[in-house]
């Protein structure tokens, strides 16, 4: 029950010589369209525990234009699970086509079940886990972003023998879970930096609870007003990184990661000769209902 990994490699990205640095992105992107990246890593164990529950149908959480929706969505119809979607925005219920993201999901045999976003901030109580089971009836529960222990399993996966040289470890960070497998899986000498894609400081106490190595550091100064906000200068890095290294990066998380390991560069926060990770975490499937937005505010869109 897992794709093949045989296209997750590790790409060097070129910068100047008089940088210092050595800056590698593997390729996690490439492990499968939908169910890339840290989505795959965070399934793959889950997916495992629910079919040896016997489980029928996976529910979970998210956004309009969630990549865990989609994945989930994507991996349920390829292993033959039902899936539910508890979607953010119960405005979203009177559109027939919502957005890309929604469509590609209800084309894979999701059924969504949207909520006023008051609601949603309830969505781990008993009391709104029972009423969905009433509704629904039994189903295997992956949370929002998919982090749990489990997920954490799968993202201590993704470093190999063959990324013990380098010094540091960079990902995007949303709900915890892919820094704190990679933290749990990282070698003595070697540093994780985590790029918040959201506004403020609230993850370390989360991340707290799965790792106990000290060796990280959640960077919160790349996030571009919060989650899902993004500007020009974004877009214009996303789309001259896609020129210049034929890397694609998405919006969310891994162009704003990408931002921030090369602003850092530049300010000399690398030692010399440093040799850097980038994890990229997917997310692609995004990109089109971005451009959307972009496109009805007359903003430069995402090539």
């Amino acid at each position: 029950m897992i794709f093949k990994l045989e296209n997750s490699i590790n790409q060097p990205v070129f910068l100047s010589k008089n940088k210092g640095v050595e800056l590698f992105v593997k390729r996690e992107d490439r492990i499968h369209p939908f169910v890339s990246g840290n989505k795959y890593r965070k399934l793959k164990y889950n997916l495992i525990e629910a079919k040896n529950k016997g489980s029928k149908t996976l529910l979970t959480f998210g956004g309009a234009y969630s990549n865990h929706i989609a994945a989930v969505a994507s991996a349920g119809k390829t292993f033959g699970f039902e899936t539910i979607g508890v979607i953010r925005g119960e405005e979203l219920s009177d559109k027939e086509h919502p957005n890309a993201t929604l469509n590609f999901a209800k084309e894979c045999g999701m059924q969504f079940k949207f909520v006023s976003r008051e609601d949603y901030r309830n969505k781990t109580s008993k009391v709104f886990i029972d009423n969905l089971e009433k509704e629904f009836g039994t189903f295997y529960l992956i949370p929002e972003g998919g982090t749990n222990p489990l997920a954490i399993k799968g993202c201590e996966e993704i470093l190999t023998d063959e990324d013990n040289d380098f010094d540091y470890i960079c990902t995007a960070v949303g709900t915890g879970g892919t820094i704190s497998g990679l933290i749990n899986c990282s070698k003595p000498g070697q540093q994780v930096l985590g790029f918040s894609a959201l506004k403020g400081d609230f993850l370390q106490q989360d991340i707290s609870k799965f790792v106990t190595k000290a060796n990280w550091e959640i960077i919160i100064d790349y996030h571009f007003g919060g989650y899902a906000k993004i500007n020009e200068a974004l877009i214009s890095f996303i789309n001259q990184f896609k020129s210049d290294h034929k890397i694609p990066l998405d919006p969310i998380y891994t162009g704003k990661m990408m931002f921030g390991i090369f602003d850092l560069i530049e300010k000399g926060f690398f030692p010399n000769e440093s040799r850097i990770l980038a994890i990229h975490t997917g997310g692609l499937q995004g990109v089109s209902g971005m451009n959307v937005i972009l496109k009805k505010k007359n903003l430069l869109i995402i090539k």
